[in-house]
C-alpha cells in the first residue's frame, strides 16, 4: 500500500493524523460542519471559527494545540490561475496590477475566495520599495525586474533614500486594512518583505542573476560601500515591517531568496548581522508579530537562519522536513517544504506528499506550504485539491 489512501474510512498514520472526507471547497466557509476524527483514542469535533477566535496560523506559531498545520502557499495569487490572467490581459504591466490598491486586493483574494488558505498574503513584490529609495527600476515580462542605473561607488549609494513607506507605497498599507477587513480572523493576512542581501543582490547586478558577479566583487574588494548599502536597505526594512503591521498585516515573511548564493562565513558577515538588527527592532515595537523567513537553498545555513531570532524558518524543499526539525529544534516553528513540482503530480501522489510531509513535521508549530512559490502552469484543479487534503487532515 502507498503511503496514504484515501477511500470512505478514515486513513491514519498511528499517533500521528488521520483524514477524514470533508465537503468541497465550494461550500461556504461560514456554514458550519463537523468532522470527526480518531486521535489516539479520542473523538474531536471541529469547531466553527468565531469572529474573535485568533487566525489558526498564529494559533500554530505559537505553539498552541491546534486540530491541523495550517496551510497557505507562496506565490498562491498569481499565473496559474484563470482569474489572474484574466486580469492581466485587462492590466498587462506587473507595476500596474501591484501598485493599485484596488487590483492589490482583488489579486490578494483570489485564492482566498476559490480555496480558504489559511494566510492571505499581500500580492506586491520585494522590489516595491526601490522607487522611493531613489532606486528606478521596472519588472518586465519575459525579463523580470531590470535595475536602471545600478550603484556601483559610495556616491551611488550616498544616493539612495531610507524608505517612507507611507509616503512611496500608501497603496500598500491601504491594500492590508482592506484585506484585513474583509478576511477577518478566518485567515492570517501575510506582509513580506525583502531581506537586505536579497535586495542589494537585484539592485547590484542589475536584475535578476545567476552567478552573482557583481556583487560579490563588490564584497570581496569594496566590503565597505556594501555594508553601507545594506545598512540603509535594513534601516528601511525594519521601517517597511512596523508600516505593513500598523496598515493590518498580522505576519510578515522576510524573503532572502539569494542568501543561499554566499559561503557560511559570508553569510555571517553580508546578511545575518542585518537580518537579526532587523528582528531585534521590529520585535522591540511589535512583539507578538510573528516573523517569516524564507531563503531557498538554504540547508546549508539552517542554523544560522534561525540564530537571526525569528518566530518561524521556511524550509525548502531541498532540505528533509523531519533532519531540518532536529537542526533547528522545537522551540522554532517551521513552514514548508512540499516541492512545487509535486503539484504538477497526480492527486494520489500529491496527497501522499502532503502526509509524509506533515508526519515528518510532527504536531507543533509547523504551517504546511510548499518549499517554494507556485510554479507557472501549475493546474489549478491541483492546487484545489492540495488545500482540500490539506484542510481535512486532523492530528
Amino acid at each position: 500500500m502507498s503511503i496514504l489512501q484515501l477511500s470512505s474510512s478514515s486513513l491514519s498514520y498511528p499517533n500521528v493524523l488521520s483524514i477524514s472526507p470533508r465537503k468541497s471547497l465550494s461550500s461556504s466557509p461560514k456554514s458550519p460542519r463537523t468532522i470527526r476524527c480518531s486521535l489516539e483514542g479520542t473523538t474531536v469535533t471541529e469547531r466553527k471559527v468565531s469572529a474573535t477566535t485568533e487566525p489558526l496560523l498564529l494559533r500554530a506559531v505559537k505553539g498552541e494545540v491546534v486540530d491541523r498545520p495550517p496551510v497557505w502557499l507562496m506565490r498562491q495569487a498569481g499565473r496559474y490561475m484563470k482569474s489572474y490572467q484574466t486580469l492581466c490581459e485587462k492590466y498587462p504591466s506587473f507595476r500596474d496590477r501591484s501598485e493599485n490598491a484596488d487590483l492589490v486586493v482583488e489579486i490578494s483574494l483570489q485564492p482566498w475566495k476559490v480555496f480558504k488558505p489559511d494566510g492571505v498574503i499581500l500580492f506586491s513584490d520585494i522590489l516595491t520599495p526601490l522607487s522611493g529609495m531613489n532606486i528606478p527600476f521596472d519588472i518586465v515580462k519575459g525579463k523580470g525586474p531590470i535595475i536602471f542605473n545600478p550603484p556601483q561607488s559610495a556616491a551611488d549609494v550616498n544616493q539612495v533614500r531610507e524608505f517612507v513607506p507611507e509616503e512611496s507605497v500608501p497603496y500598500v498599507g491601504e491594500a492590508l486594512k482592506r484585506l484585513r477587513n474583509d478576511v477577518g480572523n478566518e485567515a492570517a493576512v501575510l506582509g513580506f518583505v525583502g531581506a537586505p542581501f536579497t535586495l542589494s543582490s537585484y539592485v547590484i547586478e542589475g536584475g535578476s542573476s545567476k552567478n552573482f558577479t557583481q556583487i560579490k566583487k563588490l564584497a570581496f574588494s569594496q566590503p565597505k560601500i556594501l555594508h553601507a548599502l545594506l545598512q540603509k536597505f535594513t534601516t528601511s526594512m525594519i521601517t517597511y515591517i512596523r508600516y505593513q503591521a500598523d496598515s493590518g498585516a498580522q505576519a510578515v515573511q522576510i524573503f532572502d531568496s539569494w542568501a543561499t548564493e554566499l559561503s557560511p562565513v559570508d553569510f555571517e558577515e553580508f546578511s545575518l548581522p542585518y537580518l537579526k538588527q532587523i528582528v531585534e527592532a521590529v520585535k522591540q515595537t511589535h512583539p507578538n508579530l510573528p516573523l517569516i523567513l524564507y531563503a531557498s537553498g538554504s540547508g546549508g545555513l539552517l542554523e544560522r537562519l534561525a540564530r537571526t531570532g525569528v518566530d518561524v524558518v521556511s524550509l525548502d524543499w531541498t532540505v528533509d522536513m523531519a533532519e531540518g526539525r532536529d537542526r533547528l529544534g522545537r522551540n522554532i516553528a517551521v513552514q514548508g517544504n512540499v516541492d512545487p513540482g509535486v503539484l504538477f503530480g497526480s492527486k494520489e501522489f500529491i496527497t501522499s506528499r502532503i502526509h509524509d510531509t506533515v508526519k515528518k513535521a510532527g504536531r507543533d508549530k509547523h504551517i504546511l506550504n510548499l518549499g517554494h512559490g507556485i510554479k507557472v502552469g501549475t493546474p489549478e484543479e491541483n492546487v484545489a485539491h492540495f488545500f482540500e487534503v490539506a484542510q481535512g487532515i486532523r492530528y
